[in-house]
């Protein structure tokens, strides 16, 4: 028998599993990489997802922050305008519609006249309470009132500066005018008397400020 017969087969049969083994490996490595790729994508697509729904979700937020910032300012818009008696000179000006008017002495037989402004509700009168808005008109001199605050712009609890409005050119705080009160005034002159618009909170500055841009005498 030649040996050379019997070699041949096995060589073949050698040949058939390595190349078996070979393609077997090589698929499992294959499959491995797909679930290993197929794993990364989902884990991928899961935080893009996170992430779009993160952005909507603020996105969102912030346009429901606009849109209440919007409703604010169309609730307070247009303005009402206040009118002070016409024996003190009839001030008018306008303020936001959202704010009550509560007018505590009218001076129609002389007088102080009193009136306070807040949103909502005015709250019972008091010294301390802080309003949005008050307006005093007093039967007092002018020069006297400003001086009275001396004492305070001397100490640096409040500012003076000049300020103009409805043709009129008066005297402006800022700071404090007491341990419960923080806000700005206007004073002005009105014939005899004088008028006083404060506010009590830097809450209301932004309105304070516009307010008094809307100032008018009856000259």
């Amino acid at each position: 028998m030649n040996p050379n017969n019997i070699e041949k087969p096995r060589k073949s049969i050698d040949g058939w599993m390595i190349s078996t083994i070979v393609l077997s490996v090589l698929s499992i490595a294959l499959i491995a990489l797909a679930v290993l790729l197929y794993i990364n994508y989902n884990e991928q697509k899961t935080d893009v997802d996170t992430k779009i729904r993160n952005a909507e979700s603020s996105a969102r937020n912030d346009q429901s922050k606009i849109e209440l910032e919007k409703f604010t300012l169309r609730e307070k818009d247009p303005n009402r305008e206040f009118v002070g008696p016409d024996d003190y000179g009839r001030v008018t000006f306008n303020y936001p519609k959202t704010w009550s008017l509560f007018i505590n002495e009218d001076a129609n037989n002389g007088g102080t006249f009193e009136a306070y402004l807040n949103p909502i509700s005015v709250p019972p009168i008091s010294s301390t309470q802080q309003y949005a808005l008050r307006v005093l008109i007093e039967e007092k001199d002018y020069d006297k009132t400003v001086s009275g605050y001396d004492s305070l712009v001397k100490k640096g609890d409040l500012k003076s500066s000049s300020v103009s409005a409805g043709g009129k050119t008066g005297t402006r705080l800022d700071g404090n005018f007491n341990k419960d009160i923080r806000g700005a005034a206007v004073i002005f002159k009105i014939n005899d008397n004088t008028l006083t618009i404060r506010t009590d909170a830097n809450t209301f500055l932004t309105d304070f400020d516009k307010l008094v841009t809307t100032i008018k005498f009856n000259q």
